[in-house]
């Protein structure tokens, strides 16, 4: 990455959260304010909320009480947490882990500890972890919403399934109406999905035409995680870059 843009990119990105924060705190459902202001939430996760923007993103997605949702690929839960609080007692979190590898050994780290941890407190009741696949998820009930954040360029570099047969079995978990959610690290335009291994990126254009090729419509595009200062040539998690990556978010809708 050219060096001389680094020391931009927390003032840029400082200046365009504070715009962006302010123009439409007044406007978000209590809930999601409710969520994000959730005594239980780690202070860690509190932390990252000025670069990540969970009440916007929430309220981009749609999500709302009552909901069901199922995540993928939920890392250490900072949005389990989140999603797990707008939905509400009424609703649901379904949250999917895949399941041990075969020749994993006996003392391997148990996959999805993390969000495991989090569906066993009281506090989040309405989160259940399922053992599944990502090409075969079979959640128990159709979902409102699929969400996924950081991770769909990884789903290009699993070397047993496809990105078609996951985005296939994203549209047939979701109930007709239902949304998929899909945010990631930007790579440069017209990079395809050359950068997915690499750097960790993805071009938007690249998304955009898989989903759509499994049924999907576009619904909506988001900038308010957008940061100009990043030129899309480091790995995104490259020190200075960290924390700071260009990226995009996507609403797709099932017919």
């Amino acid at each position: 990455m050219r060096r001389t843009a680094i020391p931009a990119i927390g003032s840029v990105l400082a200046m365009t959260l504070s715009a962006s924060s302010s123009a439409s705190a007044a406007t978000l459902p209590a809930y999601i304010g409710a969520a994000v202001a959730d005594a239980a939430r780690p202070e860690a996760d509190r932390q990252r909320d000025t670069e990540r923007k969970p009440a916007e993103t929430l309220a981009f997605a749609g999500v709302k009480p009552g909901d069901a949702v199922m995540e993928l690929a939920a890392g250490r839960g900072y949005y389990t947490r989140l999603l797990s609080a707008a939905v509400g007692p009424q609703g649901k979190v379904l949250v999917v882990v895949a399941p041990p590898k075969p020749d994993a050994p006996a003392d391997a780290p148990v996959p999805g500890a993390a969000v495991r941890e989090i569906a066993a407190d009281p506090h989040y009741a309405n989160v259940t972890v399922i053992v599944q696949r990502l090409g075969e998820l079979a959640p128990p009930v159709k979902v409102d919403l699929v969400w996924t954040s950081q991770n769909y360029h990884d789903f290009h570099n699993l070397s047993d399934i496809s990105i078609s047969t996951i985005n296939r079995a994203v549209f047939q978990a979701l109930k007709p109406g239902g949304t998929y959610l899909v945010l990631d690290h930007a790579a440069a335009p017209g990079s395809g999905t050359r950068d997915t291994s690499t750097l960790h990126r993805i071009d938007e254009a690249a998304v955009i035409k898989e989903v759509q090729e499994a049924g999907f419509e576009l619904k909506g595009k988001s900038n308010i995680l957008r940061n100009p200062a990043d030129d899309h040539t480091a790995k995104v998690f490259d020190a200075p870059i960290r924390g700071h990556t260009d990226q995009f978010i996507l609403k797709f809708g099932k017919p």
